[in-house]
């Protein structure tokens, strides 16, 4: 259980520095591509992965290409939910993209629908709904309004695709180690383009506080995984506990931290999503 509670908290604590970033001046683009040179050396030192295993894996290519592209701009639009949507969005956004990871299993890998899964496919749907759902109060809030429910959106769709990809290295007999590795250098690439751009264009300026936060916002991102995983060698024969424990505990950590610390407001659109989510998580490890 403690190294549940690290990876929710490693989880938590991404979005709350994504949150903070513009307060302290932090160049988000910036940040993320920093956070991939740590990734990377991390994925170096703890799984020593052997580069003939990507080699031989020539099937693993295609989602690995796919997941270094989607990883940095999903992560971009992480940033624009916990800016526009606030934290608790953002985090049960996130959670709920297993649905899509759950309807790709069902669709593509031949995976048994059950009745608590079907349950708990619509509760998180419902959830969906309810927690983006945010009425705007005049025609000229229109633009905001929509922020707040397109990004999280995206954060949903995002990282759902990423899990489908991931499952499709997974597939291809890929070692974890070496797929990691694989992912952060080619995400570290997308970045380093995408910010080469930026600095060319004069849109960005090489910054202190943005290498300190991305080296911080690595580390975080880097101990989620490692902590994850983790739990499932301290707990080989519960992965159900594993799986359950670390959404329900970032949905937790993520509400406390949003409306506690940054007193964020939900409405009861909002607070039934919630609800709906936290359903929908126990249905789905219970099914």
């Amino acid at each position: 259980m403690p190294f549940l509670l690290a990876a929710a908290l490693c989880s938590v604590l991404v979005s709350v520095l994504l949150k903070l970033a513009r307060r302290l001046d932090v160049d988000i683009g910036q940040a993320i591509a920093w956070n991939y040179v740590v990734a990377v050396a991390a994925s170096t030192l703890a799984f020593a992965p052997a580069p003939a295993t990507l080699r031989a894996a020539t099937a693993a290519w295609p989602a690995l290409l796919g997941l270094g592209l989607l990883l940095p701009t999903i992560f971009l639009a992480l940033a624009g939910s916990v800016r526009h949507a606030g934290i608790v969005r953002s985090e049960v956004a996130q959670r709920l993209s297993l649905l899509i990871s759950l309807l790709a299993a069902f669709a593509l890998f031949g995976e048994p629908l059950s009745m608590a899964k079907g349950g708990g496919i619509a509760a998180g749907f419902a959830a969906l709904v309810g927690l983006v759902w945010r009425p705007s109060a005049s025609a000229g809030e229109m633009d905001a309004g929509a922020a707040r429910w397109v990004y999280p959106l995206l954060v949903f769709i995002g990282f759902g695709v990423i899990d489908v990809l991931f499952k499709r290295v997974a597939q291809a007999g890929v070692p974890l180690g070496a797929a990691l590795l694989a992912m952060f250098v080619l995400a570290l690439l997308v970045s380093l383009v995408l910010q080469g751009w930026r600095l060319a264009r004069g849109q960005a300026r090489l910054g202190g506080r943005s290498l300190a936060a991305g080296l911080l916002l690595g580390m975080l991102n880097f101990g989620n995984i490692l902590f994850y995983l983790r739990a499932h060698q301290a707990l080989p024969g519960r992965p159900t506990l594993v799986f359950a424990g670390m959404n329900l505990g970032v949905v937790a950590l993520g509400a406390l931290a949003g409306m506690a610390v940054f007193r964020e407001r939900l409405s009861r659109f909002n607070v039934a999503g919630l609800a709906l989510a936290i359903l929908a998580i126990a249905l789905l490890a219970r099914g």
